[in-house]
Order: structure tokens, then C-alpha cells, then sequence
């Protein structure tokens, strides 16, 4: 493979920097382009979050990615949450395509409003 069958991605939240080189475009001998449908996704590996001993008054953030099911699902694994739970408070918020990352900033107003936060695929 050389340089005419990789592609640059472009920059943005959660996709590789414009100076990334990803492979997601493969040239057939006959010279006919194919494109891996999978994309290509690069990310720094973090710990996960602590623990928390609680929900118990706590503030819940709800995302919900826009899939079909999804804010079904979300609202009835709140509703079961609060069977023996109390929040200080529930926000719910949407992407606004479950194919595409969230809107700028949409994570840190999320992280910034909530200490606990849960979300689901719902197909």
C-alpha cells in the first residue's frame, strides 16, 4: 500500500487529528477503490472514574444517543433508580444523531451538571 491508498481524517471531537493517517480506502489491482465500512478510531486510553459509593442524592445526567429504543430504555432505568433512590436532581440530555459524536461541549456541560451519569444504546 503506499500513500495514494490512506487518507487523512478529519479533526474534531472523537476523530483522529487532520494529520492522522488512517486506512479505510483500499486500491483493488484493477485500480477500483474500496472503502472499509468500519472507520478507523484512535483515542488515549484513561482510567475509569472512581467508583462511587452512592447515587443517593446525587445528580443524575441521562444521555440519550437518539437510537430508536433509547429513551425508553433510559426512562424505565430511571424510574427503576428511583424505586430506592433520591436524586438532588435528573437532567436529560440527546445527541443529536446517534451516528455522529455529541455537539461541542456537549460532554463537559454534561460532566460540569451531573456526578453520575448513564447511558444506553436502546435498539
Amino acid at each position: 500500500m503506499d500513500a495514494r491508498d490512506k487518507k487523512a481524517a478529519p479533526g474534531g471531537p472523537f476523530l483522529a487529528p487532520a494529520n492522522t493517517v488512517v486506512s479505510n480506502e483500499r486500491r483493488l489491482p484493477d485500480g477500483r477503490i474500496v472503502y472499509d465500512p468500519r472507520g478507523t478510531v484512535t483515542a488515549e486510553p484513561r482510567e475509569p472514574a472512581a467508583r462511587l459509593e452512592s447515587l443517593d442524592g446525587l445528580r443524575l445526567g441521562v444521555l440519550d444517543n437518539t437510537k430508536w429504543n433509547a429513551s425508553k430504555l433510559l426512562r424505565r432505568v430511571v424510574a427503576g433508580l428511583e424505586t430506592g433512590l433520591t436524586f438532588a436532581e435528573v437532567n436529560f440530555y440527546d445527541k443529536e444523531s446517534f451516528s455522529r459524536p455529541g455537539a461541542v461541549g456537549l460532554l463537559d456541560r454534561i460532566a460540569a451538571e451531573n456526578d453520575a451519569v448513564i447511558t444506553a444504546i436502546g435498539d
